[in-house]
């Protein structure tokens, strides 16, 4: 306990002396070439996409590197009034949950999609950390195609991470739960009887991306922390750092510190597919979400899937090992060879390097050290290949440059450290600015990294940048590490709080680019393919207005005959047909949002006036050197009026009305 205070106090320590006098070396950080090497001059582009989570936002934001240009904000697990996800009714579906409709979540970590190893640039990843889902976005798009939500799950931080073919993306559960079969309602302090742990294998089509449930393997009620896949020799096992092996439920800073060493957890993802198609799983009546959005309608829908396969790792005693790691591990990082698995505890004084060829061969000789509830715990010194000394305080996660090093982050001491693979020696050290949590290296968790550029990304940015009230911007800095020694080149600010990222060089992506939709492949069913299309409708108190939007008009774009109480549905088809002319759409005193409609999409705007009068609406996005002139009225009358429902395009310059046309009521 001694020991762990002291480390506490030395954390703090840090903490307090970063808040008021910067690291030693700090004025020689940055070299006089920064400048130059991240320099990207107009109408040039950066040479990586660098895609960051969100944290506390919910979303997704990519960078250019090596700018640090802020390029795009992806709506993921959070309604985004600036395009109107989770507004729309077409989007609304994707933030639907077996908890209902939950508007925000936590985004940690992100995963490239990967063919052999290597990053494809097909898809992204991402978690959902507070009501566990997995995400994927269509690379092509920028747009979210899917989430599956997890059941028997709480706290989804630890995902998502594939296997190297994207046979599967694999989610660990940080708080045990109950399982969704059992009773829920116990005592907390009976968790260690009924609390459990478990990790979800979610099945990709190689061809389209769609996800499915696979199975899940139940295990300890541990924390399930960070997780990688093995690679190359290592394929087709799943490497998870895990704490909290005392399975505590209060006060875990202390209560969960207790033990030398927690684990790292491997899991034989190809012997638990043996064991499912030999039907050892049983099967777990629940209720999860499985939201997809479909190009072709341009529309999200939500089912309800009402059941999962779980595999005991109790029962199937082979299909998970515990290697014992030292202490409340959260990196759980593989080298692109896949023989060294390196785990990170942060309170621990040195980083441990397990060799996948010495833990086969401890399994062959059954060199264990006991189980933990029921799993087999191997002995720290048979999967051992080595320790790194003296590395630094807090080590956090790692990542490696394709050619033999690695590089650890330390959040105690806010530094990168860069270390050698086989020599285990310490190579070099760099400042960062503060706390460190993650960091990226591109490609850095693949078989083949692109290496050159590391990013570490910051929870603390005193003195870095203009203060901002009583919080400042999270932090992201770069780093060139084609040399032997690292050097900063850039501070750049992100959105929310970053957390883990991901990079990949733009030639993947950039040209596979959906520039538009064609309106000819338009299925949306309310999709108005051109302005003689145009129409209102009425059925009862319903009111679907068929638009559309191109330079520099609506059409229809005045309505009358609206009443207080109408269900109106703005169905606004955006008839351009270049790249980059969206348009918006907005309306008075609507208590949505926007919407922000590609050019050929479909998306819809409902609206429920509350008061007789009139509304202006127009568009949000400028379009044109008549952007201002993109607008039009909606005329509301009291509830059980006879004002007809009529609707016209007054597109004349004289002001003069074009005809007028009553809409079609059913």
């Amino acid at each position: 306990m001694k020991i762990i205070q002291l480390f506490g106090i030395s954390a703090f320590a840090s903490l307090a002396f970063l808040g008021s006098c910067k690291p030693k070396g700090t004025e020689t950080a940055v070299s006089g070439d920064a400048a130059e090497k991240v320099y990207v001059a107009p109408g040039k582009y950066d040479e990586v996409y660098n895609f960051v989570s969100g944290g506390f936002n919910g979303q997704m934001n990519v960078y250019g590197l090596p700018s640090g240009r802020l390029l795009k904000v992806v709506p993921i697990f959070s309604v985004n009034p600036e395009n109107g996800y989770g507004y729309s009714e077409e989007t609304k579906p994707m933030l639907e949950t077996s908890h209902g409709f939950i508007p925000w979540d936590d985004q940690h970590h992100l995963e490239l999609s990967q063919t052999n190893g290597e990053q494809d640039g097909r898809w992204i990843f991402a978690n959902a950390n507070n009501t566990p889902r997995v995400a994927r976005v269509n690379l092509k798009t920028f747009r979210t195609e899917e989430i599956i939500e997890l059941p028997n799950s709480a706290g989804n931080h630890s995902s998502p991470f594939i296997t190297e073919n994207t046979e599967y993306v694999v989610a660990g559960t940080r708080f045990a739960v109950p399982t969704d079969d059992m009773n829920g309602d116990v005592p907390i302090n009976s968790f260690k009887e009924n609390f459990k742990g478990v990790i979800s294998f979610i099945g990709v089509n190689k061809e389209t991306g769609d996800m499915n449930l696979s199975f899940q393997i139940e295990a300890p009620g541990v924390n399930f922390d960070l997780s990688h896949a093995g690679k190359g020799k290592s394929h087709g096992w799943f490497f998870f750092s895990c704490y909290n092996s005392e399975q505590a439920n209060s006060l875990l800073e202390v209560n969960a510190s207790q033990n030398d060493k927690d684990f790292i957890m491997a899991v034989n993802w190809k012997k638990a597919e043996e064991y499912l198609k030999a039907g050892k799983g049983r099967k777990v009546k629940t209720q999860y979400a499985h939201n997809k959005f479909d190009e072709k309608t341009q529309t999200a829908t939500s089912k309800m899937e009402q059941e999962v396969t779980v595999l005991s790792a109790k029962e199937l005693k082979d299909i998970c090992y515990f290697m014992p790691t030292p202490k409340s591990p959260h990196g759980c990082d593989v080298d692109p060879t896949g023989e060294y698995i390196v785990g990170s505890g942060k309170l621990a004084a040195l980083i441990p390097v397990h060799s996948f060829s010495k833990m086969l061969k401890a399994i062959e000789n059954k060199e264990f050290a006991g189980e933990y509830d029921g799993i087999p715990i191997l002995k720290y010194e048979s999967t051992l290949y080595g320790e790194v000394q003296k590395p630094g305080l807090g080590p956090l996660h790692t990542e490696f440059d394709g050619k033999g090093n690695a590089y650890t982050s330390f959040f105690v001491s806010s530094e990168v450290v860069k270390w050698d693979i086989k020599t285990l020696k310490v190579l070099d050290r760099q400042p960062t600015f503060y706390s460190v949590g993650h960091l990226m290296v591109v490609g850095g968790d693949t078989k083949k990294p692109y290496g050159k550029y590391l990013v570490a990304y910051n929870k603390i940015t005193k003195d870095r940048f203009l203060p901002t009230g009583p919080e400042l911007t999270q932090s992201a800095q770069l780093y060139d590490i084609s040399g032997d020694k690292m050097k900063l080149l850039l501070d750049f600010p992100t959105f929310g709080e970053p957390h883990y990222a991901q990079a990949v060089p733009a030639s993947l992506i950039k040209d596979q680019q959906v520039k538009f939709y064609n309106i000819a492949d338009n299925k949306h069913p309310y999709a108005t393919k051109g302005e003689a299309e145009s129409k209102v409708v009425r059925q009862g108190n319903k009111v679907h207005v068929y638009m559309t939007s191109i330079r520099s008009h609506f059409a229809p774009d005045n309505i009358e005959g609206i009443k207080v109480g109408d269900e109106v549905y703005f169905h606004v088809t955006n008839l351009e047909q270049d790249w980059d002319v969206p348009h918006g759409f907005a309306i008075k005193g609507n208590q949505n949002a926007e919407l922000l409609i590609m050019p050929g999409e479909t998306s819809t705007l409902k609206w429920v006036p509350k008061k007789p009068g009139m509304y202006p609406m127009y568009c949000t996005d400028f379009c044109s050197a008549l952007h201002q002139e993109m607008q039009g009225y909606v005329r509301v009358s009291p509830a059980g009026s006879n004002v007809p429902l009529t609707y016209s395009l007054n597109n004349k310059a004289d002001n003069a009305k074009s005809p007028v046309k009553t809409a079609v009521t059913k």
